[in-house]
């Protein structure tokens, strides 16, 4: 069940935990789209640079390669980009905004595909007017894109530190003994994935025992999915205690750093 508030998305699990994302505003959102733009004229300058050279073995084969890849490029920047960075591409990235499901779901290839094939028509009659009057007027500042695909555009909040000593003592994390595997989960793992599983861990004695199971085992597989996991590291222990190791191991480098700065000050 979601809802929006104040220009905010909550999003609450069936297993009764709640988290919240800042809309992006159409505003910030052409910012982003205008940075984008100037990277797509960037890749096809070089591209009509060699299309130049291939014209001199061929005109007529030079016209149907420009033709093809000049929709290549328009279409699948945001297609690949969206796909490789979890809903980001370079301008979404300078202005700290992302794409993700309207429900707080994974984002999945289809609608990244669906939204983007609708820019044709989020572009009319021009500069995306039609797009820009949707997300005006729309609770969530969706273009037609968006609702298509059930998407919504979400501010990327700084990482915030929580408090690890809320939860309780870990005596032994599997994930300690391979730094590339920690180092990895610190890069793949979205902070707002990693702000909701540290949430879970903190609400866990309050969820009924069946809905905590559900819960942890679903995060587990949203983890999994991002990072390739040590068979060692994970073997023989439960998803709550996984979930456990891997918000420790993202949390507790820059809480090292937090405390080694302050004690240099």
């Amino acid at each position: 069940m979601s809802e929006q508030r104040q220009n905010t998305l909550v999003i609450e699990t069936p297993e009764g935990v709640r988290f919240s994302m800042t809309l992006a505003s159409p505003a910030v959102r052409l910012l982003a789209l205008s940075v984008d733009l100037m990277v797509i004229i960037a890749i096809i300058v070089g591209f009509s640079i060699a299309l130049a050279f291939l014209s001199i073995l061929s005109i007529e084969l030079a016209g149907a390669v420009a033709f093809i890849g000049y929709f290549l490029i328009s279409i699948c920047y945001f297609w690949v980009l969206e796909w490789a960075w979890r809903g980001q591409t370079v301008g979404k990235r300078v202005f700290r905004i992302r794409v993700v499901d309207a429900h707080g779901l994974k984002l999945h290839t289809d609608q990244i595909v669906l939204r983007n094939l609708l820019r044709f028509a989020d572009m009319l009659p021009g500069l995306y007017f039609l797009g820009g009057c949707v997300s005006i007027f729309n609770r969530r500042y969706q273009r037609l894109g968006d609702l298509a695909a059930g998407t919504v555009v979400v501010r990327q909040k700084l990482p915030r530190q929580p408090d690890l000593s809320n939860l309780p003592e870990n005596k032994f994390n599997s994930l300690r003994v391979h730094p590339h595997v920690e180092a990895t989960l610190r890069q793949r793992i979205a902070p707002e994935l990693a702000m909701l599983a540290f949430q879970a861990l903190l609400r866990r004695e309050k969820l009924e025992p069946a809905s905590r199971v559900k819960l942890f085992a679903e995060l587990a597989e949203e983890f999994k999915a991002r990072v390739k996991l040590p068979e060692d590291a994970i073997f023989g222990i439960s998803d709550e205690q996984l979930i456990r190791n891997c918000v420790e191991s993202i949390y507790l480098q820059a809480e090292k750093k937090a405390t080694a700065a302050e004690a240099a000050a």
